[in-house]
């Protein structure tokens, strides 16, 4: 299916936009488990799990089918799973502990301390996935998820693809790693583009005016080169939900 022009949410505040967030997501979720009898999201870190909150709260709590989510991640710290720094736990916390997704449902990384080897066997267990047709594949070949829930960061990365990183540039892997992030922790494993790309609905998530300049940057029409990560994130249905400050630079006709 042919990739649409962002649909861009601007709203008051974070609240407003966790509100809303939430909508999208119970709706969504309706929908896709009606139409195919599962859900399958991908989280990311950031403040992203923060702004789900309304998710564990009624009515959201008892009217979403949690037992048809599956729950993935576009990218992870290489660190245990119990550590601090680690995007399973910050979900596991604020999210999934909350709601009755059943345990094998949720994928996160096998630890160990080599990323390559942390990013090749998450590659592979999607790969069996899709072997056993509990993901599709998508018209290029890459899995298809029915939902990216996506943050940006200040300089404009999404996911753990910086712009002055090579990983944005790998077309071929469906999950790379990277041992130098500009941002700590250092080691990391991430989705690259052609996965994120290959979802069906997208929501990029923004609520802090640290981020601003890169929101105002990826939706004015005119564009950089090279553009920033968060620009190239495409999807059947892409919606960027902002707040009054993540949104404060954009141009009035962007």
């Amino acid at each position: 299916m042919a990739k649409t022009n962002p649909n861009v949410i601007i709203l008051t505040t974070e609240e407003d936009v966790a509100e809303s967030l939430a909508l999208y997501v119970s709706q969504l979720s309706a929908k896709t488990i009606e139409e195919k009898g599962s859900f399958s999201v991908v989280l990311s870190g950031g403040t992203m799990i923060d702004t789900l909150r309304k998710l564990t709260l009624s009515p959201y709590k008892e009217n979403v089918n949690w037992s048809k989510w599956l729950i993935f991640w576009v990218d992870e710290r290489v660190v245990p799973l119990d550590n601090p720094d680690s995007n399973y736990l910050l979900a596991w916390k604020g999210l999934l502990s909350k709601v009755p997704i059943p345990k094998d449902r949720i994928f996160p990384i096998n630890y160990s301390r080599s990323p390559q080897a942390v990013a090749k066997d998450y590659e592979a267990r999607l790969r069996n996935l899709v072997a056993k047709k509990v993901l599709p594949l998508s018209a290029s070949g890459f899995p298809k998820f029915d939902l990216m829930l996506l943050g940006i960061g200040p300089d404009g990365h999404v996911a753990s693809l910086f712009p002055n990183r090579t990983q944005r540039f790998d077309f071929t892997d469906w999950v790379t790693y990277i041992t130098d992030s500009p941002k700590p922790p250092p080691e990391r494993i991430t989705f690259t583009f052609p996965v994120i790309n290959s979802s069906v609905n997208t929501a990029i998530v923004v609520t802090d005016k640290e981020e601003a300049d890169a929101v105002a940057i990826a939706l004015n029409p005119v564009k950089i080169l090279p553009p920033l990560p968060c620009a190239e994130v495409k999807a059947e249905s892409l919606t960027w939900f902002l707040d009054r400050d993540a949104a404060s630079k954009l141009q009035p006709n962007a």
